[in-house]
């Protein structure tokens, strides 16, 4: 099978980790040869309550057996996805209330830049440096990685760099932008976290030239932060809010969130100013809905910033210089990317499932399932801090 995976399924790097998956539950996936492996990335930050939760797995059986797929978005009353956007807006501030699905994180980014050229009239795009908002045209467009970018090229005009956190950058916000748009904790760059009231700066001058502010919290939201979205740490609501990754469970989403108005402008103007086929697919959104309940009912959002503190208790050596982030959502730096890469391996050799950032070689992602218990982080630290003896030894 995994000559067959290489040959006919396009990949995305020459050396992919191909582990053969024979099925996962909990905070575990476990081989076709019967291994388990204690998982610390949760598919990148996606499988918010872990391996096939029970909740989740009963909810996409239920409507699995009702019904799948019926019409293209938005012509029929589908009751996982109505539910599902009226559990987001009530646990959203004003006026976020309306929210548009779709199947990623990055088709959500491209939605939303295409809603605030339509709200404001221009075409303008601000994002910051060393930004990661997904691979699809638009996003690519905001990605702040130029090599990444060139070989692509021409993307989407009128996007433009500012510096994150520099205020002095805040200055190139005027009446010609339509859309500021940002990671509320940078992630690819190495979980940067915005600094002496960063966002809500941006957003004052935002508001004072009409233009709008995007928040992108595709990897922070549902609860890997220590709140429902990681904005709410920083006193700033955006105009348009961006979801993904940890957002359905596992299952394949993405949305965007705007106020009612606003949001109404996709729909006339032109008419279908945005569609999708499957977004707000009724299995995706069951799955979805059961997510959002499982961590608005109980206290796991809560227990995030508990289980941080464990791991940074467990994971305190001479080789790891610091560990960035917050909640679930955490990075341990190390000297040089070689050291990241070696440390990684050297786990995966030890059945524990870590991984990269995407633009910071010296991190080390850490971000397991919300739902993985205090004794399955301290058997995965102990793991990290074996290697990282064995290596300070040679």
């Amino acid at each position: 099978m995994k000559n067959d995976f290489l040959r006919y399924q396009a990949q995305t790097t020459p050396h992919p980790l191909a582990m053969a998956v024979s099925h996962a539950r909990g905070s575990y996936i476990y081989d076709t040869s019967g291994t388990k492996h204690l998982d610390f990335v949760a598919g990148v930050s996606a499988c918010s309550l872990g391996h096939s939760h029970p909740r989740v797995v009963q909810a996409i059986q239920e409507q699995v057996n009702k019904y799948q797929h019926v019409m293209v978005y938005g012509e029929y009353v589908q009751s996982p996805a109505v539910a599902l956007t009226k559990l987001l807006a009530a646990h959203l501030p004003s006026p976020l209330e309306t929210t548009y699905l779709v199947n990623s994180g990055a088709e959500a980014i491209d939605g939303s830049l295409k809603l605030a050229r339509r709200a404001t009239g221009r075409s303008e795009i601000l994002y910051a440096n060393h930004a990661y908002h997904g691979n699809t045209f638009g996003a690519l467009s905001v990605m702040g990685y130029e090599e990444r970018k060139t070989p692509f090229g021409p993307l989407v005009p009128d996007c433009y760099a500012i510096q994150f956190n520099d205020e002095k950058d805040i200055q190139k916000i005027t009446d010609k932008t339509a859309a500021v748009i940002l990671e509320t904790i940078q992630g690819g760059a190495g979980f940067i976290f915005p600094q002496h009231g960063y966002l809500k700066k941006v957003k004052q001058q935002c508001e004072k030239v009409g233009a709008l502010l995007i928040l992108d919290e595709i990897q922070p939201g549902f609860g890997r932060t220590g709140s429902l979205f990681g904005f709410e740490h920083f006193e700033v609501v955006p105009d348009i809010l961006v979801m993904g990754k940890g957002m359905g469970g596992g299952m394949p989403i993405g949305a965007f969130t705007a106020s009612r108005e606003m949001m109404n402008l996709l729909s006339d103007h032109p008419k279908l100013g945005h569609i999708t086929t499957f977004g707000g697919n009724a299995v995706v959104a069951a799955a979805a809905l059961a997510t959002l309940q499982e961590l608005t009912e109980t206290d796991l959002i809560a227990q995030t910033l508990e289980k941080e503190k464990l791991i940074r208790r467990h994971l305190q050596h001479p080789l790891i210089s610091e560990i960035r982030g917050k909640g679930l959502m955490l990075a341990a730096m190390v000297a040089s990317g070689d050291l990241a890469s070696e440390i990684i391996l050297r786990c995966k050799d030890r059945n524990l499932i870590l991984f990269w950032l995407l633009f910071e070689p010296r991190a080390i992602r850490i971000t397991p399932p919300l739902t993985i218990s205090n004794d399955e982080i301290k058997q995965g630290c102990d793991i990290i801090t074996a290697v990282l003896d064995k290596l300070q030894k040679n």
